[in-house]
């Protein structure tokens, strides 16, 4: 489960930035994790849940996960379709199965309050 050391490079992000602020508690982190960037929502919460117990700067802090859409682009009539879900099996506009994604797959920090 490579979520776990994810958690634990987001918890060394986290330190540098309460020490660049002076701050001593993390309240809240929201974190962006697209769909196509091979990480497991619940095993990211699950690791963020487990290793914060220990951790006296994220201890008691509320993780927030956003999922962004993800645009999948058809390779034959060029229609954009944007879900939030899997994958269209196929273009609902012409039937072709070769869909090229556009964004989804970014693993980002966007929000840190702490004190």
């Amino acid at each position: 489960m490579h979520e776990i050391s994810l958690v634990q490079g987001l918890f060394e992000q986290l330190k540098e930035l309460a020490a660049a602020n002076n701050a001593t508690r993390i309240i809240s982190v929201t974190m962006e994790i697209g769909p196509l960037c091979g990480v497991v929502v619940d095993s990211f919460q699950f690791g963020f849940d487990i290793l914060s117990a220990d951790d006296e700067l994220v201890r008691g802090a509320k993780m927030i996960i956003q999922v962004p859409p993800v645009s999948y682009r058809c390779t034959n009539c060029s229609h954009v379709e944007i879900t939030a879900g899997r994958k269209p099996d196929a273009c609902p506009a012409c039937g072709e199965l070769l869909l090229i994604p556009d964004g989804g797959s970014d693993l980002l920090l966007r929000q840190v309050e702490m004190e």
